[in-house]
């Protein structure tokens, strides 16, 4: 009896390893725990890049609203006054990686009409 008890420790304690070193490979993490924790933050980054495409999404469909307006009633398509506000808006919150990421947003809405 003490042999089968021994042999399913060993057994449960090799899975347990085998286990612990995927997740762990998967997360470049040293240990079960941090895994878990890099596992968890990082379901709820995948969570809110969803979203925050959604938003992007929602971002261009407005601008294109705006741009139609714009040019039916004898505008331009684009007004760079607002967008160097933008910009400066991005810059502020964000520091010089926010201009970049506003200008990639200002490209994505621009001309989808």
């Amino acid at each position: 009896m003490t042999t089968t008890t021994t042999t399913t420790t060993a057994t449960t304690a090799t899975t347990v390893t085998a286990t612990e070193a995927a997740s762990t490979e998967k997360t470049g993490a040293r240990t079960a725990g941090a895994a878990g924790v890099i596992t968890g933050a990082r379901e709820r980054i995948d969570a809110l890049d969803d979203r925050i495409i959604g938003l992007v999404q929602e971002r261009m469909a407005v601008s294109a609203v705006i741009q139609q307006e714009r040019i039916t009633s004898g505008g331009r398509r684009v007004n760079l006054s607002r967008e160097m506000e933008i910009l400066g808006h991005y810059r502020d919150a964000l520091g010089k990686p926010g201009t970049t990421l506003a200008m990639t947003l200002l490209e994505l809405c621009r001309g989808r009409i």
